[in-house]
């Protein structure tokens, strides 16, 4: 059995740990600042204009929409893996889930959220 006082002192070491590295890769890592390594550094190009740059919100929404449809792969794939012990529920329920990803899909698409034009 597990008491807190075995809790409290693995987090207490835990912390430390990473305080301790922390400020020890603080002491002994060199430090040698220039104008050139301070300056903004953005792919080996020397950087122009101001840095507020609108972008399409069409990005911002195909990259939800990218991450909504990963899920669904992190969700299925460990269902698919245990499918012959879950049964005929879980099956249901699944089909369930993919019929609402599936209409999300289509709503999307209708809407005209995958298209890059």
């Amino acid at each position: 059995m597990v008491t807190i006082d075995y809790i409290l002192v693995f987090l207490t070491v835990g912390v430390l740990f990473v305080v301790g590295n922390y400020f020890l890769s603080s002491l002994l890592r060199p430090f040698h600042p220039n104008a050139k390594k301070l300056a903004t550094y953005e792919c080996g190009e020397e950087p122009f204009g101001t840095a507020w740059v609108q972008y399409n919100v069409r990005y911002y929404l195909f990259a939800v929409f990218f991450v909504i449809f990963d899920v669904e792969a992190l969700f299925l794939i460990p269902w698919a893996l245990v499918f012959k012990s879950l049964g005929a529920a879980a099956f249901l329920e699944m089909l369930i889930f993919l019929f609402l990803l599936f209409m999300a899909l289509i709503h999307v698409w209708k809407k005209g959220g995958l298209k890059w034009v």
